[in-house]
């Protein structure tokens, strides 16, 4: 028996895994007044879903974390706040791993979100390893990365590994370098292909589409927004689906460098992306194998996100479930 806890801006879940079974998640709303307040929550979340035969924790929190320390990295830069619409939690050098060991009496393992989801879907859903290699992309408010390789999770000297939302899709070289202008960095795959992307992208939509539904929303003057495009797009508004399907083009680029530079056996695209199916994913496939190099890719898959919205729970899980075992 292990415990996963995911850790969001908004909410907590906890809950355990017992063999292949994850038990019914128990679920809060984040406490962010500051650091003391929200190690005490996860203490006592915890604490309501163990039972005596508990070995390890495991944590996924929407942060890089540096593994020798256990913190939480502090990715923040005062001349260019955040702008990928993030809720900053009071988690900034906090020893989070060490802190909850010391609560808890039990080993705690931490790691990004992105890298426990990666992780869950690189095991089946009667949650048995069938991926050694695989790049996952979450595609929501930002995009973030996680990695497996080798059957483990992969994290680089620093732990950002994942960090592909900040690689560069696009530039204009004509002359010198331009000055970084903060992030997400113009040209950004998180700039071109996140949420606040497609919100971008539906936003003139409705404007050029007097018709369409996303024109409509804009009528009875409300945000023309990324969800309400996917909604109309799975619906079966055309100028919708189109807009889903640009969106779906761009992280098919992604998709591409993600191939380019590990060779995965799969890459998964997970995130509020997954939610629009089909409209996204065969745009993403189409484009990713136009631009990977001939005779690469033929051995990748690229798919969506098998286990949803309990992906991050099941890999937190998942992460204690390794540690407690050495596997």
């Amino acid at each position: 028996m292990v415990i996963g806890v995911q850790l969001g801006p908004t909410r907590v879940a906890a809950t355990t895994l017992r063999d292949s079974k994850l038990g019914d998640p128990l679920v809060r709303p984040t406490e962010r007044s500051d650091a003391a307040a929200l190690l005490d929550q996860l203490e006592a979340m915890v604490d309501s879903v163990r039972s005596e035969d508990v070995v390890a924790v495991g944590l996924g929190v929407p942060r890089i974390v540096d593994q020798e320390s256990g913190c939480v990295i502090s990715t923040a830069r005062p001349a260019a706040p955040a702008t990928n619409g993030s809720v900053e939690l009071p988690l900034a050098d906090v020893p989070l791993r060490d802190e909850l060991h010391e609560r808890l009496g039990l080993p705690v393992v931490v790691d990004s979100t992105a890298n426990v989801a990666a992780l869950a879907e690189a095991h089946d859903e009667d949650v048995i390893p069938v991926t050694e290699h695989l790049v996952m992309l979450v595609v929501a408010t930002g995009v973030t990365a996680g990695l497996v390789l080798g059957g483990r999770i992969y994290r680089g000297a620093g732990g950002a590994a994942g960090a592909l939302g900040h690689t560069i899709l696009g530039l204009d070289l004509g002359g010198t370098v331009p000055a970084a202008m903060g992030f997400p960095q113009p040209g950004s795959l998180e700039y071109v292909a996140s949420g606040h992307a497609l919100d971008r992208i539906a936003t003139v939509a409705g404007r050029v589409h007097p018709d369409s539904a996303l024109a409509k929303f804009r009528a009875q003057g409300k945000p023309v927004l990324g969800p309400a495009v996917i909604e109309a797009a799975l619906d079966g508004d055309a100028s919708a689906a189109r807009m889903v399907e640009i969106w779906g083009q761009r992280i098919g680029v992604g998709v591409a460098n993600a191939i380019h530079t590990f060779d995965p056996d799969e890459v998964v695209i997970g995130g509020e992306a997954a939610r629009a199916g089909a409209l996204l994913l065969e745009p993403a496939r189409r484009v990713a194998l136009e631009y990977v190099l001939p005779g690469l890719g033929s051995r990748t898959t690229i798919r969506l996100a098998r286990h949803g919205a309990s992906g991050a729970l099941l890999g937190a899980a998942l992460l204690a479930r390794q540690a407690a075992t050495g596997a």
